[in-house]
């Protein structure tokens, strides 16, 4: 899914953000906010953050993996990922989400 065909032209304006998905990254003061879109089969192996992790699906739904448990996150969903906290991610659909990544 492109991420011009979900979200704003405003939000597609913003700086990319460089990682494995398509993404644009609003930066703000102790915190960097995700707008981000997962084309179906898209799978994020174990990682960490040095971040405090916040986000909300906002289009289908994201399989997220940690200690062991994986839990289905749907649309309207919030979540959390604890920094340092390792977790994976899988979306089985094209997926969108808003994610706010909280420094230290």
């Amino acid at each position: 899914m492109a991420l011009s065909n979900y979200y704003p032209e405003q939000i597609c304006d913003l700086p990319k953000f460089s990682g494995q998905f398509d993404a644009r990254k609003l930066q703000a003061h102790n915190c960097d906010v995700l707008f981000a879109t997962y084309p179906a089969g898209t799978i994020i192996e174990p990682h960490r953050h040095d971040t405090d992790n916040v986000g909300v699906i906002t289009k289908w739904e994201l399989l997220l993996t940690m200690d062991g448990q994986t839990v289905t996150i749907p649309t309207g969903q919030w979540y959390h990922v604890p920094a340092e906290k390792e977790h994976s991610a899988e979306f089985r659909e094209d997926t969108c989400e808003i994610e706010f990544w909280f420094k230290q």
